[in-house]
């Protein structure tokens, strides 16, 4: 089964440093097939054969502290459920007029319900949010660096690790699951 994997944190500002075709060697040593990466952020798309995407997250974070010597949270989704975030995805105009300031948002483990709230009391920039499914989508109108919608207050709201995604990215990743 194809899956994506984003990992969470990796590679920013000389932090946790993980070459990715390091990376993808290490993915394929512990069991997964077809392994390409995009960008250097830690996105990764393979086939899983039939490990389902919670062993699959649970293996990658296991091979990646034992390998680099370092915890790194990883979010996997399934192909299908990354058709549907495409498919389900709002704020048209965002997408094409600011690609970059859309964002999919996703955490580790299921989030706070009252996420939505939490977030919309906090999105003092003009940002527009939607919660889909699993899926929280961001439209950061004035920009990423104004927001208050930070990566730490994200995960504080939803009681897990989040990671987010810009509409390039979501929709590179869609093409690379398909090939």
């Amino acid at each position: 089964m194809k899956m994506a994997a984003l990992l969470k944190g990796i590679n920013v500002g000389g932090n946790k440093r993980v070459p990715m075709a390091e990376l993808c060697s290490l993915a394929e040593k512990v069991g997964l097939t077809q392994v390409r990466h995009y960008i250097n952020s830690g996105n990764l798309v393979f086939d899983a054969g039939k490990l389902k995407r919670d062993s699959v997250a649970k293996l990658l974070e296991a091979a990646i502290e034992k390998h680099f010597g370092f915890h790194v949270d990883v979010i996997v989704r399934t192909a299908t459920q990354w058709k549907k975030y495409i498919s389900d995805r709002p704020f048209a105009n965002a997408a094409n007029d600011r690609p970059n300031g859309l964002h999919l948002g996703l955490s580790r483990l299921p989030s706070h319900p009252d996420l939505l709230a939490t977030l919309e009391s906090r999105a003092t920039q003009g940002e527009k949010i939607k919660r889909i499914g699993d899926a929280i989508w961001i439209d950061f109108v004035k920009g990423v660096g104004k927001s208050k919608l930070t990566p730490a207050f994200l995960e504080k709201a939803a009681g897990s690790s989040v990671t987010l995604r810009n509409w390039n990215t979501v929709l590179k990743i869609e093409e690379m699951l398909t090939e």
